[in-house]
């Protein structure tokens, strides 16, 4: 559904073509107008920063079409996207990883060869954004002066990708004052594919059939054509955060995890720092913004999606959230779900595909338990709920400063980041997996992370439900071969020896035999929270399982939850039979890296398989 909106006459260029800073960095420059004689824009403006800049592009984006402001009484300078419906997620089977060699980039990445690729995309960019201001971002990933930090640019032609990377990244000014002679930055560009000829009217959610979304690791750039939308567009994000960020980290000895950052202080004060791997839309978020149920426990967020960790001096795993705002998906997140969320959502949000009420609010499934009588829906649509479609898309979005979360941790820019005292995988998982258990040790939680399997979500391509292994929540974002992402891990762990976190894998989703979820979930995982810390400090005992070490029950803070005998069986059953066919399926998972996979990787599969033998 395009509805065109303004013509190429009525959207001519506010301000002329601006000249390059001058502070910036002459190959900066260079890359700008290298892009300008390809691209071909109308005009090009290079990005401050400012709230001002700000309030000029989302009015623009109003006049435009692409925006609507929501009612400043209920939900302050806030905006509602509506997206093409062809452009609403990640397109995996057009996200590609084009290093050297198609070995590095490993069986679970899309490969391209370099020449080909850039012979491809040299013609999709060529003139692709006439009629079009072209922006130029510069954006800083992690805290500013922090050893942590990388620098990027990237080159867009949606103000739309301008606002909401103002809102996740530390962008403008400073930012390209981080670019000194001898600073590395990655060049990321990004376009619509919808170049506007003289006359022609333009839509309000402008992009292109065709989609690609390239990754060069050996070059450090990342090109993308065709999508508007969130990690597509948003070139900070998984392509750079992630993608780009994993092969700078296996280069220089550190890790970039799609991971949230979680500061604990026990009801003693002892303050603990957890970082924590779960696919999109199985409960990530609400363990970031956690509300535990134990008395005396306090939570902050430190990060809700991406996390960088290095070895610091003393020989420790530190780690900064190296984004600046939460990119979240909607339906689901609500006042009983994660209040936290919802209250840092009162404003200064841009929405994407949501619906809207009458009043001029957004609303989604799971926002509220009762639904509204009428609805505008994510399409434009009317919507009540005696409606056969959702009013929101499964994969729409909110777009929030970080800062703005009430439960915010002080450390959460720190330079210097947190200590990391637990980390811990996840996933959906109906059975099998208990709700929790702990890695004998780190190579033992390598295996652990290499094996993690979820139920397929709306953020990901794929039949909703369907069970896929996803190694450390890494599968779609690691940069190159997975094998080799393993024995990086390793090869970590290897140094950081003794001083190397605890490991543990949570289930909050395991089902009864009535498709009835066993653990109530959300503020009430502050109990497994609360053993897993305890465990790290040697303060709760465990039974050795054939997995791992499962906590006995008395050992588990579970006043004032009705848990009964048999469910707490339930919640820890491991049936070795099931589990070796699970250990199959591992198996022929592993085949497809070939050599790659590290010899320790499959010493722990047999290990695994001989103590399963030995309680059949």
């Amino acid at each position: 559904m395009t509805i065109p909106v303004l013509s190429r006459a009525q959207l001519s260029r506010e301000h002329d073509t601006e000249a390059a800073p001058d502070y910036a960095d002459p190959r900066v420059v260079a890359f700008v107008d290298k892009i300008a004689a390809l691209t071909k824009p109308d005009s090009i403006e290079w990005v401050d920063g400012s709230v001002a800049e700000f309030d000029r592009l989302t009015r623009l984006m109003e006049r435009q079409g692409t925006l609507t402001r929501l009612n400043p009484e209920l939900r302050p300078y806030s905006f509602l996207a509506r997206s093409n419906p062809d452009d609403v997620a990640r397109v995996e089977a057009r996200t590609f990883i084009c290093s050297e060699k198609a070995q590095d980039a490993g069986p679970t990445n899309n490969w391209r060869a370099p020449a080909e690729m850039r012979a491809t995309l040299e013609r999709l960019f060529d003139g692709a954004m006439r009629g079009r201001t072209m922006y130029v971002i510069p954006f800083v990933m992690g805290p500013l002066d922090s050893p942590f930090t990388k620098v990027g640019i990237e080159i867009t032609d949606s103000p739309y990708v301008v606002a909401s990377m103002g809102i996740m990244t530390r962008m403008g000014t400073e930012a390209l004052k981080q670019i000194g002679p001898d600073t590395e930055w990655v060049a990321a560009v990004h376009s619509v594919g919808a170049p506007l000829a003289e006359g022609e009217a333009d839509v309000a959610w402008p992009c292109n059939d065709t989609k690609y979304i390239s990754h060069f690791p050996e070059t450090r750039e990342i090109w993308s054509f065709g999508s508007a939308y969130g990690g597509n567009a948003l070139l900070a994000k998984k392509g750079f955060a992630l993608r780009i960020a994993s092969v700078q980290a296996r280069d220089e000895g550190w890790l970039a995890e799609h991971m949230l950052l979680l500061k604990m202080t026990s009801p003693q004060g002892k303050v603990y720092h957890v970082a924590a791997a779960f696919p999109s839309a199985c409960g990530k978020t609400n363990l970031a913004m956690l509300r535990p149920t134990i008395p005396g426990w306090k939570a902050e967020t430190i990060g809700d999606d991406i996390a960088w960790l290095r070895i610091d001096d003393e020989g420790r795993l530190r780690a900064v959230n190296p984004e600046a705002g939460f990119f979240g998906v909607a339906p689901g997140t609500g006042v009983k779900t994660n209040a936290t969320a919802v209250d840092t959502l009162w404003g200064n949000t841009i929405f994407t595909n949501v619906a809207l009420t009458p009043e001029g609010d957004v609303w989604w499934e799971g926002l509220t338990d009762e639904k509204p009588e009428r609805l505008t829906d994510w399409l434009g649509n009317e919507w009540t709920p005696a409606s056969s479609s959702p009013a929101a898309h499964p994969n729409s979005r909110f777009t929030v400063a970080a800062s703005q979360c009430p439960m915010i941790a002080d450390e959460w820019d720190d330079p210097q980041g947190v200590v990391i005292d637990a980390i811990i995988f996840g996933g959906r998982r109906a059975t099998n997996v208990p709700l929790v258990v702990e890695a004998r040790d780190w190579e033992h939680g390598v295996f652990i992370g290499a094996t993690v399997s979820s139920e397929q979500t709306a953020a990901a391509e794929g039949t909703v439900g369907q069970l896929r292994r996803d190694p450390f929540a890494m599968l779609p974002f690691c940069g190159y071969n997975m094998a080799d992402y393993w024995q990086h891990w390793l090869n970590v762990g290897d140094r950081l020896g003794e001083n190397a976190p605890r490991i543990f894998q949570v289930n909050w989703f395991r089902k009864d035999e009535h498709g009835k979820f066993l653990w109530p979930g959300f503020g009430e995982n502050s109990r497994v929270v609360d053993w897993i810390l305890r465990r790290v400090d040697g303060q709760a005992d465990a039974d050795e399982a054939p997995i791992g070490n499962l906590p006995k029950r008395d050992e588990m803070n579970l006043d004032g939850l009705e848990i009964s005998d048999d469910t707490w069986q339930k919640l820890f059953d491991i049936d070795a039979s099931r589990w070796l066919v699970e250990t199959d399926d591992m198996e022929a998972f592993f085949e497809r890296f070939g050599e790659r996979v590290p010899e320790r990787v499959i010493q722990q599969l047999g290990e695994l398989r001989s103590r399963l033998h030995g309680v059949e």
